[in-house]
């Protein structure tokens, strides 16, 4: 008989289940339950009661949500499968952990839903899900998906669905509510080598440096962009930038969520989550301005070279079809 009274009990990750042995595990194993598993009442055991899920789209309360979400999608695409491209985490027991989840789904658009009749088209896609992990259960969400590149993918475009979700479910409520996460995670004072590098070069260029870029990009820096776009190089980086920063001259960054993970054998890895508060004042990468007020949330992924001070690889998440959404409401 076992007497050992800690027998059972996660000391690795106080308050979760004791087969967890790791944050990134809770993650990885989580997700293919309720989605490879389809195992959807597990969301009741995994999520919290009170859960908030915002997205650029808006904000949803309540596990309730998250479930009728999940069936809702397998039923669009009932063969979609998350595929862990990479997890950043951060955080402790005591302040509640943060899990920067990087996925790439491959499905097949087979149910009729939001993205209109089905066509029986294959799509991949990005996402990222920020969740702040508490006692076993994620407790706050926040979820980037790029679904300007299903748009684009079932025939469509971020634009034209914008107009029809615009019709469907109204322009998004802003401001996105945001709860308030642990200050170290967003503190740049807290932050190390490569979270600094990532956010100082954000800030810059939303300051108005628009030579940051070469500054502390690679030369052959990768890049994934929204709309399924991938490119290469300083000049695709700043042809992109550039097209934001036109478009939303004046905004304002807000960086709310800052963590760098460090591992033997692999390269240092960032996540950021961050908004862009302001209006749509100049003719960029959206056309002519609107004037229109924008909220923009969107989570980035980076590989970062400490030796050089370089970034080396870019994932970044923006929803064009919520932010275009925003741009059309009037």
């Amino acid at each position: 008989m076992n007497t050992d009274v800690n027998a059972g009990v996660n000391t690795a990750l106080p308050g979760f289940d004791a087969e967890f042995a790791t944050l990134d595990e809770y993650i990885r194993v989580i997700t293919a339950r309720i989605w490879e598993g389809r195992q959807v009442d597990a969301i009741s055991r995994y999520y919290g009661a009170e859960c908030a899920v915002i997205t650029p789209g808006g904000t949803s309360e309540g596990v309730e949500a998250v479930v009728r979400g999940t069936l809702e999608t397998l039923h669009q695409f009932p063969d979609r499968r998350l595929l862990c491209e990479d997890i950043v985490s951060a955080g402790d027991a005591e302040r509640g952990f943060l899990s920067s989840h990087r996925i790439a789904s491959t499905m097949t658009h087979r149910g009729d839903g939001a993205f209109g009749s089905a066509t029986g088209l294959p799509v991949q896609v990005r996402t990222v899900a920020d969740c702040v992990c508490v006692g076993n259960r994620i407790v706050h969400e926040w979820l980037v998906r790029d679904q300007g590149a299903i748009a684009l993918q079932l025939g469509s475009s971020p634009r034209a669905l914008a107009r029809l979700w615009l019709e469907s479910k109204g322009a998004p409520t802003l401001p996105l509510w945001q709860p308030p996460a642990p200050a170290s995670w967003a503190n740049p004072a807290h932050a190390t080598a490569g979270a600094r590098l990532l956010a100082d070069t954000y800030r810059a260029l939303w300051s108005g440096d628009l030579a940051v870029l070469q500054r502390t990009c690679d030369e052959a820096i990768a890049l994934q962009l929204p709309n399924g776009q991938a490119a290469l190089g300083v000049a695709a980086a700043e042809a992109f930038w550039f097209g934001y920063t036109a478009a939303f001259d004046g905004a304002t960054l807000h960086i709310d969520s800052l963590a760098e993970r460090i591992e033997p054998g692999r390269t240092p890895r960032v996540a950021m989550r961050w908004r862009l508060t302001g209006r749509h004042t100049g003719g960029g990468r959206f056309g002519a301005a609107t004037q229109q007020p924008v909220e923009i949330l969107g989570i980035t992924h980076a590989e970062v070279d400490h030796a050089r001070d370089r970034i080396l690889r870019e994932w970044v998440l923006i929803d064009e079809v919520a932010l275009w959404m925003q741009l059309c409401s009037r």
